[in-house]
């Protein structure tokens, strides 16, 4: 996408949704767990640096957990925070919702019944007798053995729900919309790609959200006063790309892993012609350990819950890494993800799923660091229209409302 034809969509986009941008202070509402310690403090602390109205907070009472139930998301989350969401729009409009240090990460697929069990050991058994018979198998009856396999892992997958996995904070972007479906991802109709696609669900109620989460509430604290003082001074350093590939010499009918990693390429052009400095690797190892300095943008690809310690990051960096579950956990000492890790190396900003979500659903590099670096929008707003799925796996971690490239400064 060329910078001119991205600020031409941009700004029709900006003038065909009004309400879907320039997001304020005003419009900005805090949820933080009074069951959690540090929640509060850290969620009234995150209001008075940003001039958020008292009234714009709202308090749960739920597990500390990173993990929680479906039932325990819908009673104890959900419906208290669409309550006074509901409330807060009587008098104000609200836009963006912010999770804060304690407010589960992660929603759980439902525990099996005592049938369901047996039915899934049953197809399990079914699975290892097939495998047995695949060792002594004729050549024209393997194939027919392997998608019988096939068959009843696909019947597996569904009888164990884990498609009605999610992220909290992703659930919570639909949260005024009272009937949508949980088994899979929801198309977000505010992403650049899916214009002129019909949407299912109503584009004015899906809300920004964002986390200010981190492995500890000082590190949250951090990420707060980093992303106010860059606002300040406007962010410097160099953009990494971490590419598997040299760029196609087509961009046409990619899909996959291709269509991202081409989608680092894109990223890396338009940002040179944004006059930032970039470094593009396209090979297939990653940047080695300490080669990385003054690191103010990341994306790359792949390895797989294991940070590779490359980058200097400045202050007020931001960056994510496309694989699978880079946001399980952001408290547990042992992981070694890159959310986690980068968290704690100095980042102000990230993005990871919790679970699985395939590598289509992660937000389109190509989209978000050109028109993040643009300076017109904020880091939610950005998101927004570069991610493509809602009631997913994908998180947002950092201030929703930093601007580190806005063109006031």
């Amino acid at each position: 996408m060329s910078h001119i034809f991205r600020h031409i969509l941009l700004t029709c986009l900006v003038l065909s949704t009004p309400a879907a941008f320039a997001l304020t202070a005003d419009e900005t509402v805090v949820i933080a767990n009074r069951k959690a310690d540090h929640s509060l403090d850290l969620a009234e602390y995150y209001m008075q640096q940003r001039s958020i109205p008292k009234e714009n907070l709202i308090v749960i009472a739920t597990t500390w957990e990173e993990k929680c139930s479906r039932s325990v998301y819908t009673e104890e989350i959900e419906k208290p925070v669409a309550t006074a969401v509901k409330q807060l729009l009587q008098k104000k409009r609200v836009r963006c919702l912010v999770t804060v240090y304690g407010v589960p990460l992660k929603i759980d697929a439902p525990p099996l019944t005592t049938s369901e069990t047996q039915e899934l050991n049953l197809l399990e058994e079914k699975i290892d007798i097939i495998q047995d018979e695949l060792k002594t198998a004729q050549k024209q009856h393997k194939a027919a053995l392997q998608k019988e396999i096939s068959r009843i892992q696909n019947k597996i997958q569904a009888l164990k729900k884990s498609n009605t996995r999610a992220a909290v904070d992703s659930e919570l972007s639909l949260v005024l919309i009272p009937d949508y479906p949980l088994d899979g991802w929801v198309p977000n109709p505010y992403f650049i790609g899916f214009q002129r696609k019909k949407s299912h669900i109503d584009k004015d109620n899906v809300l920004m959200v964002s986390r200010l989460d981190a492995p500890t509430p000082s590190i949250v604290r951090r990420i707060i006063n980093d992303s106010i003082a860059i606002e300040q001074t406007g962010l410097t350093g160099t953009a990494y790309f971490d590419a598997r590939w040299k760029r196609p010499d087509t961009l046409k009918q990619l899909s996959g892993y291709a269509l991202y990693d081409a989608s680092l390429h894109k990223a890396a052009q338009s940002l040179k012609e944004q006059k930032l400095p970039v470094i593009l690797d396209e090979q297939s190892n990653l940047f080695p350990v300490d080669s990385c300095f003054s690191a103010a943008l990341y994306c790359g690809w792949y390895s797989l819950s294991q940070y590779i310690d490359a980058f200097h990051w400045q202050k007020g960096a931001i960056g994510y890494h496309i694989a699978s579950g880079e946001c399980a956990t952001l408290k547990h000492s042992h992981f070694e993800g890159w959310c986690k890790k980068m968290l704690e190396k100095g980042v102000a900003a990230t993005i990871g799923p919790v679970y699985e979500p395939y590598v289509q659903a992660f937000p389109m590099p190509e989209i978000f660091f050109p028109v993040l670096h643009e300076g017109h929008l904020s880091l939610a707003e950005t998101y927004l229209i570069s991610l493509p799925y809602l009631s997913w796996q994908m998180v947002l971690i950092g201030d929703p409302l930093y601007r580190p490239f806005s063109r006031k400064n």
